[in-house]
């Protein structure tokens, strides 16, 4: 099983940490590197940004399934989640997953007058509850790769009268998602989106959520360049929760969610899964036991091994220590060859 991009990446390493940070693809180097050299040279039109943030947000609403209308950019999955957390009334009862991605559920517990409640991933649909404002969750766990059931979920959430906020970041790009089932999606750029650090998006209902623009700059009115003093007439679209973009890591943003559009999500997710399962295989004939249910997942965790990610990584295979364990993940950029390397190395 062979790369599906072999000519867009080159690394030195066997990479399996997208879970952690993609690769950048090599259009998307030769893009901010051409965008850095019209910065640097004072070329016309180096400063205005938006044709590319417009192609990008187009590029990853089509992803997840949403009109362009219902995506915001901005440089953090954190400040979306605290705009969700600052928009809530106060008393609001908001649910969390057991040992969530901290980005997601801090946001909540640090806002005053919330009451957060955490159980076990399994058990979140079964919680809701009448009373409960929000259910917040990651669509795939970071630490160890287990795919929350996010159509209980959803189902448990309306039938009680809540909204729900996933965070996709573990899953876009790999994982076919519809942010449309859900009332709120952040999703960061940077891991399996293949874009650079800085880049985030927020996907909103129809109705924009009713969330509260706290950070509403010049970039979140109607029309920008007419924003630029005094008070802003924002946008009628999820641009009025925009932060003033990064412009160089969105301008290397868009070839990661080109390629994954080229090649198509469902290939990518069979590509992934496969060599996943591939490594889950050699790690039970080594005598492994792996005891999270992550199947389906693109996502390995070897629970009590994160002690040996340091000697991997000193013999080139780029793995994380995540919770104790080591942590695997694979994506269109990996092969076969890169899986039984990393096995060769445990055995």
């Amino acid at each position: 099983m062979e790369s599906l991009a072999p000519a867009h990446f080159a690394p030195e390493t066997v990479y399996l940490n997208t879970a952690a940070t993609g690769l950048a693809p090599a259009p998307a180097v030769a893009a901010m590197t051409e965008a850095a050299t019209a910065f640097a040279l004072g070329r016309p039109g180096a400063e205005d940004h938006y044709p590319v943030m417009d192609a990008v947000r187009a590029a990853f609403a089509r992803l997840v399934g949403v009109p362009a209308r219902q995506v915001a950019t901005g440089g953090s999955a954190a400040v979306f989640c605290g705009l969700v957390a600052q928009s809530l009334p106060e008393g609001s009862e908001v649910l969390c997953a057991e040992g969530d991605f901290s980005s997601l559920v801090n946001p909540f517990h640090v806002r005053p007058g919330l009451d957060v409640r955490t159980v076990a991933l399994e058990k979140l649909a079964a919680e809701v509850r009448p009373g409960t404002a929000l259910v917040a969750v990651s669509a795939v766990q970071s630490a160890d790769g287990r795919l929350a059931d996010l159509g209980a979920i959803g189902e448990a959430a309306r039938a009680h009268g809540a909204r729900t906020l996933v965070d996709i970041s573990q899953a876009a790009g790999w994982l076919p998602v519809d942010a449309g089932a859900h009332d709120f999606t952040v999703c960061v750029g940077y891991k399996w989106l293949m874009g650079p650090r800085g880049t985030a998006y927020l996907t909103v209902p129809e109705d924009l959520g009713g969330l509260t623009p706290v950070f509403a700059g010049w970039v979140a009115g109607e029309d920008p360049w007419d924003s630029t003093y005094g008070r802003v007439s924002l946008a009628r679209s999820a641009r009025r929760y925009d932060e003033n973009p990064a412009v160089l890591p969105y301008t290397g943003a868009l070839a990661g969610l080109r390629l994954i559009e080229e090649l198509g999500t469902e290939r990518i997710a069979a590509h992934d899964r496969a060599l996943a399962g591939r490594f889950r295989a050699g790690l039970a004939a080594l005598g492994h036991d792996l005891p999270v249910p992550a199947e389906d997942s693109a996502v390995v965790s070897v629970p009590g091994l994160g002690h040996a990610a340091e000697r991997l990584g000193a013999a080139g295979v780029r793995v994380s220590a995540r919770a104790g364990g080591l942590r695997a993940s694979f994506h269109l950029y990996n092969s076969a060859a890169d899986v039984d390397r990393a096995l060769e190395l445990l055995a």
